[in-house]
């Protein structure tokens, strides 16, 4: 622990405590497919009850018509955050019928690559071209991939707080969105270098059902649990694993996190490189689209990692052009597995444990990453979501190897200050409380969510799916039970007929060929707004 990062947390607590500046901002997006009552992948269309899902602020689909987004808005009070995803699922299962929310990560039953219908947004060129990409998306990597669901979770830290640290980094001669951005590079490098723990404490994905590999082979680090299911042992993640999403070619990109330049620079090279094995593949088809291109990446989205400097874009702007001209506004966390033993994949208790890591990624020192560290970080993910439960595991750091308990606990204990500057902000102690609630995993897997899923499925024999359908019946029956926000239910209703109005409006004002759509948004995908920005005076 340096001395540097002490000071700089007692300093930020003194801050905290005289009213300085406020609490964290988050937005959770969580998925979760739709099922039917026998526990398979629902093949009815997204209910238009739920609104329209190309527009719906609040409730859309990811890749396949049965897989559900929510998205929050952005609120400083975690409750809020999860009151406000609460009431998305009540509402949803007021109008799905016998319908139910899978709640694990890993699919429920599936009956090949065309059970995962690809989600349909209208026939806008903007309708039609997530359409494409999401075909796309099957010819590369096949439609059982993108059944997959996780949690991405939004942070971005308060303006005051920002004001400080530059001030406190003697940086006041640097603007403040150049500032902003490296210093959120500097969380996202040391984010990379621990991420691991996040997979060990939060990973809820040690099994699957075995129509998820249709071709019937079974890679080695499995074993059958039953007739249906398939068990990792140690595992932690299999969705972060190479059975989920992982991509050979995008692992050669080699992403560099150090400067947002060479990450913004990095992403337009793979969306303007053919990739041969893509293009043997063809974009149109008998007159039809099979993907938007056949390069590296269609779109920047395309690249999968655990965390993403991400802006809010404006219109005609893509996102790394939008993080070009005003810099990095918040950070996407992306590793996070549902937990099926929570009613909606995540808890209070946990947003705070992720605000307090975080925040301890962004203030302890986080110098550049090598290559060759790349790699490392690398192994150490992989180890841990293979078998990070495995009391053998060493993970290596420093040139040393250590366990997960040791290396854990010593990243508890910094954690630990980080946490009480938090509760400077706080009426209790959210944040300490967290921690503790979270530190005999360390030392005991069997207490992380990975361990209780496998201990489910030991203790009652259950196979994966008759375990996860008896989860989904419980928490459908609750939900359902529950009632509503007043306000929330009058808000969801309006948005279920605005959101279609919407999407008819879009649909009628298009007057361009998808073609000539398609060309026009790469043209524009190919420049580079910083300069742009700089020209009209706008960068700073």
């Amino acid at each position: 622990m340096s001395d540097s990062f002490s000071a700089t947390v007692a300093h930020l607590s003194t801050l905290a405590a005289e009213g300085r500046f406020g609490r964290l901002r988050r937005g959770i997006e969580k998925e979760g497919l739709r099922v039917d009552r026998d526990g398979r992948i629902a093949a009815t269309p997204h209910p238009w009850a739920l609104g329209s899902k190309m527009t719906h602020p609040h409730i859309t689909t990811d890749y396949s018509e049965a897989l559900l987004e929510y998205i929050t808005p952005v609120y400083s009070r975690p409750s809020d955050a999860m009151a406000f995803l609460a009431d998305l699922h009540r509402f949803s299962y007021r109008h799905l019928e016998d319908e139910l929310v899978w709640p694990a990560s890993m699919p429920p039953r599936l009956d090949g690559n065309d059970s995962v219908t690809i989600a349909d947004y209208g026939r806008s060129n903007v309708g039609i071209m997530k359409h494409v990409y999401r075909k796309g998306l099957d010819v590369r990597y096949g439609r059982i991939m993108q059944a997959i669901a996780g949690i991405h979770y939004n942070v971005s830290l308060p303006d005051e707080l920002w004001t400080l640290l530059r001030e406190r980094d003697g940086a006041t001669d640097t603007p403040m969105s150049e500032y902003r951005s490296s210093r959120y590079f500097g969380l996202i490098r040391n984010f990379r270098r621990h991420s691991w723990l996040l997979l060990y404490l939060f990973g809820a994905s040690p099994a699957l059902d075995r129509s998820f590999l249709p071709d019937g082979g079974i890679p080695d680090n499995l074993q059958a649990h039953g007739h249906d299911t398939l068990v990792s042992r140690y595992a932690t993640s299999l969705r972060m694993s190479d059975l989920g999403y992982q991509n050979k070619v995008q692992a050669q990109l080699k992403i560099c996190f150090n400067s947002l330049s060479n990450y913004v620079g990095t992403l337009r090279h793979a969306i303007s490189t053919p990739w041969p094995p893509y293009e043997a593949l063809g974009v149109r088809e008998n007159g039809g689209w099979r993907q938007l291109n056949a390069n590296i990446l269609q779109i920047e989205n395309e690249y999968y990692s655990d965390i993403r400097p991400k802006r809010v874009a404006r219109h005609n702007e893509t996102p790394s052009q939008a993080l070009e001209a005003r810099g990095v506004e918040y950070i996407e966390v992306r590793c996070l597995d549902l937990d099926p033993l929570l009613t909606l994949g995540i808890d209070e208790s946990r947003i705070r444990f992720l605000d307090t890591f975080l925040m301890w990624c962004l203030l302890a020192e986080s110098g550049w990453i090598s290559d060759d560290e790349c790699d490392r970080l690398d192994d150490n993910r992989k180890r841990v979501v293979d078998r990070g439960r495995d009391p053998e595991l060493r993970l290596e750091h420093d040139g040393r190897l250590r366990s997960v308990a040791d290396w854990g606990g010593e990243i508890f204990a910094e954690m630990a200050q980080v946490a009480s500057l938090l509760d400077r902000l706080e009426e209790s102690t959210p944040h300490v409380e967290a921690l503790a609630a979270l530190a005999p995993s360390l030392g005991d897997p069997s207490l992380t969510p990975s361990g209780k899923l496998m201990r489910r499925l030991e203790e009652t024999g259950e196979g994966f799916v008759d375990s996860m359908l008896a989860i989904a019946r419980e928490q459908a029956e609750r939900l359902r039970s529950e009632p509503m926000d007043h306000a929330r239910e009058v808000l969801f209703d309006q948005l279920v007929e605005t959101s279609h109005q919407q999407q008819k409006d879009i649909e009628a004002t298009d007057v361009d060929s998808f073609d000539d759509f398609l060309a026009h948004y790469f043209d524009r995908a190919r420049e580079p707004r910083a300069t742009a920005a700089a020209s009209r005076g706008e960068a700073s």
